[in-house]
Order: C-alpha cells, then structure tokens, then sequence
C-alpha cells in the first residue's frame, strides 16, 4: 500500500469537497441548484458537456474494448456519446434554451400534457440507474487499487459515493459545474502527460500505432451482412439518440448564460470528448505493447484493472498520482451529474403533481433528500450487481430513453402535426416492441436489435396516433391540408 499515493488523492478529494461545499453557500432558490441560474460562461458550458460523458467507461471500459475488437467494437462510445452532444448542440439546445425550463420533464407537459410529463421522467430516472451505478462501480475499483485490496469493492463503493453526495446535495449544479472545470483541468493535463509517458516506455508512438495497424484496430465498419450491420446502426445510436431526452445533458446546455452558448458550448463539448477519448486508448494501446500477452489476458478476462495495473506496475509514484487525479475527475464529474439529475426531474416532474403548491423552498428541500435516497438505491443496485462491466452497466442505460422518450422530444420540436395520442402510441409501441426482443420473451434478438425495433415502431406509433384522429375526423377521408404535412 503506498501511504503517499492515498495521502494525495484524500487531499484531492478533501479539496473537491470544499468547493462544493462553497457552491453551496450561493444557492438561493431551485434554479441555482437544478441549472445553476442559467448564468455559465462559454468555458465552462464545454467543460461541464464534456464530463457528461468523460467517466469511468471512457477510462477504463472504451480502452479495453478498443485493444479486443478495434473502432468498431467502441462505435456506441466514445462515438455515439459524443455525437448525441453535437446533435444537442445544433438542433435541440436553442429550441429548449427559450422554452425557460427546468427539466426535459417539463417540455413533455407543455407539449403533451401531464400524463406523458410523468411516463418520460420515470423512464429517464430509471435509466440512470446502470449509469450512476457503473460510475459507483468505478470508485469502488479505484479504492480497492490504491488499498492493494484492503478495502473490498463495496467499501470503497460507500466511501466514494459519499466522497459525491456531500458536495451535490450540497452545491447542487453550481457545485457540479465548478467541480468539473478543476476536474477537467487535471483529467485533460494529467492523462496527455500519462500518454506521454506510456509511449515512451512502449519505444515511442509508432510502436503503438504499428501495434494498432497490425492488430486491425482502426477498422470502423461491420462485416457486410444483414445483421452485422444492423447492430452496428444500432449500438451508434443507442446513446447518440437514446441520450438526447436526457437530464444530465439537458442541465448542462440549459445552464448557459445564453442560446448561443448553449449550442456553442455542446458542439464543441461533444467534438472534445470524442477526440480526447483516443488519449486512454493510446494509453492502453501503449501497456499491451509494453505487457504483451498479460495485457490481452487481462483485456479479455478482468479489463478494468487494465489501465490501473499497468500504472501501479510500470509507472513512478508520480504518473501514479497524476493518473489516479485524472480517474478520480472523470468518475467524479460523470457521478456528480448523475445523481443530481434523476433527483431534481422527480422534485419536478412527478412530486409536484403528487404535491401541487410546494413551495421554491420546499421544492429545494425535496430535491436534496431525493439525491440522498436515490444515491442510496444506486449504491444499492451496485453492489448486488457487482462483477457486471462498467462498460456493459453504461450502454444498456439508455435503451430505455431511445424507444420511449426521444420520438416524442424530436417530433414535438419538429414536426406540427405531433398530438398528445401520437406520443402515447409512440411511447406504447416502442417500448412494447424493444421488450419483446428481450431473450427472455423471444429470439429475436439474436437476428434484429430490439432498441432499433423499438425506435421503428415509436415513429410509426407517432405518425399513425397523431394522423389517424384527423383522418377519421373527416369520415375516413384526410384533408389536402393533412397529405402534404405528412
């Protein structure tokens, strides 16, 4: 057990700590805490999109998979994560930003009503579930490594959540979006100089890129079958469309100063987070050059202690310390966001319709004792669920969202015609599709992805409910004027 290493990232975590804690002290009312006053600067609105997706699985889960099946095994992330930011960026974050809202909850009252406000948050809060969870995951990983396994893997799961919880429950976003400006700072310098390193003990950067070269690593497309490629479209999509109806996300570009920042600062987030993903990949690239075969067996068999055996064994106390900062940064940022998000579209999309009249206090209030019990469920649901790759945790999350609620987002903001039954059936006939894809029900799953399935049948549940009323409305014979909408 190296006594310095833990006495750092105690200091770092104690540090983090006390700016949240700060952040707390400038809260004031429920849109300081959910969007902090809709007030950030262009700098931070691209730092804080960028640790949206900048977590434990870009770390740790991305590499790993890069080494065993190339670009087109990590197509879903950093790829899909990434262009669900950009996506963001240009069509949704104006259109949202001047709708003055306080959750993506909330569009879905204004533009359908109540009933559909309630299904799409629940189906957005569980949805974290696996998110938050592989984040857990990660930080009871991270302290079991630097205890040389003194602490077990759920006791570094309890430290590490309450290491977030304070200073969330606390600051709220305010504290989230300045904890991920310092975050990020250290998780940016620190794995450039880690890569740095790694090449140098690999015999320099063509070594690794040889190494990829020759493993076929930059090879992108599917094998040109049916199926192939449907899973490929597929796992792209998943969280390039299936994170858009997203809290997290949606806080994030809703906490700018202004429209243009919010699309500005979610273009560039999602571009930067792309690009800086290829950096822990090169890292890995670089450890399998250096550790050979056990780095592929480890790869294969127990891939997220890939990367932190390679520092711990072949790096010096310094580049550990740098290292397990920038882990720390990522899995804090993602985890922070994370719990608050679930938490405040509850407050505000389903208690308030429980409890109409709360007051901004009371609502405030709510928020916090939310964020305790669901970080409570989460820490939970990690545990039992232990031993499940954060990798895998992470994109069976947002499945859910893509057949359930981002039909509705995206047609309601672009298509008129969009009526409340439309997205009732579009809600309906997704989900109901994507779970009879699940092998528990039928096979086919094994031929077709069920969340594309799903996503087919939520437009064509969107098209068919909002069209058919007018139709019939005019005994069974649509309108000129309905024709060329659709």
């Amino acid at each position: 057990m190296n006594t310095t290493l833990i006495v750092f990232v105690a200091l770092y975590l104690l540090g983090t700590l006390g700016l949240g804690m700060w952040a707390g002290t400038r809260i004031k009312n429920t849109s300081d805490f959910a969007v902090a006053g809709r007030s950030l600067p262009l700098i931070m609105v691209i730092t804080t999109t960028f640790a949206t997706w900048f977590g434990a699985e870009t770390v740790m889960g991305v590499p790993a998979k890069f080494v065993q099946g190339g670009l087109n095994a990590i197509i879903e992330d950093p790829f899909g994560a990434g262009m669900c930011l950009i996506l963001v960026g240009v069509f949704f974050a104006s259109k949202l930003y001047k709708l003055n809202l306080l959750t993506i909850g909330d569009y879905y009252r204004q533009r359908y009503g109540k009933g559909i406000e309630v299904f799409c948050s629940v189906a957005i809060i569980l949805s974290y579930l696996g998110w938050v969870a592989a984040q857990i995951t990660a930080l009871g990983l991270v302290f079991t490594v630097l205890t040389n396994g003194a602490l077990a893997p759920a006791t570094g799961m309890v430290i590490g959540t309450l290491a977030v919880l304070i200073y969330v429950v606390v600051g709220g976003f305010l504290a989230v979006a300045i904890t991920d400006f310092i975050q990020m700072i250290v998780l940016v310098v620190g794995m450039a100089i880690i890569a740095v390193f790694a090449s140098d003990l690999a015999g320099g950067a063509d070594k690794v890129l040889a190494m990829a070269h020759q493993a076929k690593l930059w090879r992108v497309l599917p094998e040109p079958s049916f199926t192939d490629i449907m899973f490929f479209i597929a796992a792209a999509i998943t969280m390039m469309f299936g994170s858009i109806p997203q809290q997290d996300v949606f806080q994030r570009v809703m906490s700018a100063k202004d429209a243009p920042t919010a699309r500005t600062g979610a273009v560039i987030g999602g571009a930067s987070y792309i690009l800086f993903a290829f950096v822990p990949m090169f890292i890995v690239a670089a450890a399998v050059v250096v550790m050979g075969e056990s780095a592929m067996s480890m790869a294969m068999h127990d891939y997220q202690r890939l990367l932190p055996t390679f520092i711990m064994t072949k790096m010096p106390l310094v580049m550990q310390i740098l290292f397990f900062g920038a882990l720390l940064s990522a899995i804090k940022s993602t985890s922070s966001a994370t719990l608050l998000a679930p938490s405040t579209s509850f407050v505000e999309n389903i208690l308030k319709n429980l409890r109409p009249g709360m007051s901004d206090k009371q609502q405030l209030f709510a928020m916090r004792v939310t964020i305790v019990i669901f970080a409570t469920l989460v820490l939970q649901y990690a545990i039992f669920m232990e031993g499940t790759s954060i990798y895998e945790l992470v994109s069976s999350a947002y499945q859910v969202t893509l057949v359930g609620a981002f039909v509705p987002l995206v047609m309601g903001l672009y298509w008129k015609r969009a009526t409340t039954q439309g997205a009732i059936l579009s809600i309906g006939a997704g989900i109901l599709v994507w779970l009879l894809f699940f092998p528990q029900i039928t096979s086919w799953g094994e031929h077709f992805p069920g969340q594309l399935a799903g996503l087919v049948a939520a437009f064509i549940g969107m098209f068919v409910g909002s069209l058919a009323p007018q139709v019939f409305k005019n005994g069974g014979e649509p309108t000129k004027h309905i024709v060329a909408s659709a």
